[in-house]
């Protein structure tokens, strides 16, 4: 079988991007943090791609690639993607800008306001379809359709012109900043951004770190560079959506093999508890992908301090219910929140007892769920309590078992978690 021949970026490519994008994009603010240079001793800059047209960098890359198609006349059977959120907002501003028709396969799981998003920016020029329940069966779909209609695929990130226009954000970058750049934090999901950041500072800053920051369920190609190869995990956790992928790009894969000096894959409640801070200290508004460069921070804190470091802030596109789960991650990822199994006595006052006799001054209970049945001595509930501080933990649940009433813990149980939170 002959080997599939890789056409990787340029440079001049870039340059190219760069022109076609010159009244498209916005050139994004390189903002220093002056919170976060102090916390973590370094100084701390964040490129702002959150302020794009469609709250994302991905406008980037989808522009390039439809409008070299557009420029070739390839679009007269229309394009197709498959997303479930800030490609899909990128394909449709492009195709109502070029006035090309679009069709978008979704999974039937996207929250609503990603749907209004793409609605909005493609008018008519662009059909949702919505189709199965991940992204991967959105991806088969579009493919299918592809190649019935004629239709060209705009893949979220395996394509030399997606990575070409992401490479733009780095230039912009070196532009933008007035002193040598030692790091360069970037948020990874198919490699796309990365491997357009790498093709840049490979040539012109060679002397820049890569760290790649990946969510801990789902850091694939953490795993890939560690086994040598492109792998696919079997399973992801998919709650930072924007970078959740079971298997990054083959093209992005070589890419950014050789190029990256650190994979850092961040717990999802580290991710929660940053976006919480960044809008309470900061009053920024991200997605949970958005601010993985800066919760990965702390994780490298020894390694950049007191050099000059850049985080990509790759989007702003979170859905406002996800609030309530954010909060709950970041309490349990911070050692606040803890839910139990408690055996009660099936009498009356023992819900009273076990608040005298178990909970500390400050605790507070925040679930509770339980039914009496009179057939048996004891029922079991499901209580959630909250503590002031994780050093509190060891004395909840010492005096819960002293008093009896313990019977399991369940934070260590992700099925349950996953039920409860």
């Amino acid at each position: 079988m002959k080997s599939k021949t890789i056409t990787f970026p340029s440079l001049d490519a870039v340059k190219k991007a760069r022109k076609t994008l010159e009244n498209i994009v916005n050139t994004t603010p390189l903002q220093e943090s002056v919170r976060l240079s102090r916390q973590i001793g370094a100084n701390i800059f964040l490129k702002r791609e959150d302020m794009q047209p469609v709250r994302s960098y991905k406008i980037r890359g989808a522009y390039n690639k439809i409008y070299s198609l557009h420029r070739d006349d390839k679009t007269g059977n229309g394009v197709v993607c498959a997303s479930a959120g800030n490609h899909a907002q990128g394909v449709a501003f492009a195709c109502r800008k070029l006035k090309i028709n679009g069709t978008i396969f979704m999974p039937v799981t996207t929250p609503k306001q990603k749907l209004e998003q793409v609605a909005m920016f493609g008018e008519q020029y662009v059909e949702i379809k919505l189709i199965g329940d991940t992204f991967d069966d959105s991806k088969n779909a579009a493919i299918a359709y592809s190649e019935n209609s004629g239709a060209e695929f705009i893949h979220p990130f395996d394509d030399v012109e997606i990575i070409e226009g992401q490479a733009t954000l780095a230039m912009e970058i070196l532009e933008q900043a007035k002193d040598p750049i030692d790091f360069v934090l970037v948020p990874l999901g198919g490699g796309g951004l990365a491997a357009g950041i790498i093709t840049v500072f490979s040539i012109l800053s060679p002397q820049t770190k890569i760290i790649i920051a990946e969510p801990k369920g789902a850091a694939s190609m953490k795993a890939s560079v560690e086994a040598g190869t492109n792998i696919e995990l079997l399973q992801i956790d998919k709650f930072v959506d924007g970078a959740a992928v079971q298997k990054v790009g083959d093209l992005t894969f070589e890419i950014c093999r050789d190029h990256i000096h650190e994979c850092i894959a961040v717990h999802e409640g580290k991710v929660c508890e940053t976006l919480l801070e960044l809008y309470n200290k900061d009053a920024m508004v991200l997605e949970p992908a958005g601010a993985l460069t800066i919760a990965a921070l702390e994780l490298c804190k020894e390694e950049i301090a007191g050099k000059n470091v850049v985080c990509i802030v790759s989007g702003s596109n979170n859905d406002i219910t996800r609030t309530e789960e954010i909060k709950e991650r970041a309490m349990l990822y911070k050692g606040l929140k803890h839910y139990f199994i408690v055996k009660f006595p099936q009498r009356p006052g023992a819900l009273k007892e076990f608040v005298l006799s178990v909970l500390g001054a400050s605790d507070d209970i925040t679930f509770f769920e339980y039914t009496k049945r009179n057939s048996r001595e004891t029922a079991s509930a499901i209580v959630g309590i909250e503590v002031p501080s994780f050093s509190d933990f060891e004395g909840l649940l010492k005096r819960m078992k002293q008093a009896g009433y313990y019977e399991s813990y369940l934070n260590d149980s992700p099925n349950m978690m996953n039920i409860l939170i």
